[in-house]
């Protein structure tokens, strides 16, 4: 999972290099914690949050096949 948010936010952003995904693993939630450049935010986040709402749904979908819930956090 850690790999597709970062594949997807790489794809979004303007500096790829600056984007790294941590992984923090419960026993039955998993907490994905985003971080890109400042200047990225908007990109990930996009407009009324509709961008950063669609990985959320991917992340839940994907979660289903694994039986885990994900969560991502969008960090400055």
């Amino acid at each position: 999972m850690k790999e597709l948010v970062e594949m997807i936010a790489r794809a979004l952003v303007d500096s790829p290099d600056e984007v790294k995904v941590t992984e923090i693993s419960g026993e039955q939630t998993t907490v994905l914690e985003l971080r890109v450049a400042q200047s990225d935010l908007g990109k990930v986040i996009g407009k009324q949050g509709r961008t950063a709402r669609s990985i959320r749904t991917l992340l839940g979908a994907a979660g289903m096949k694994l039986r885990k819930r994900f969560v991502l956090e969008i960090l400055e």
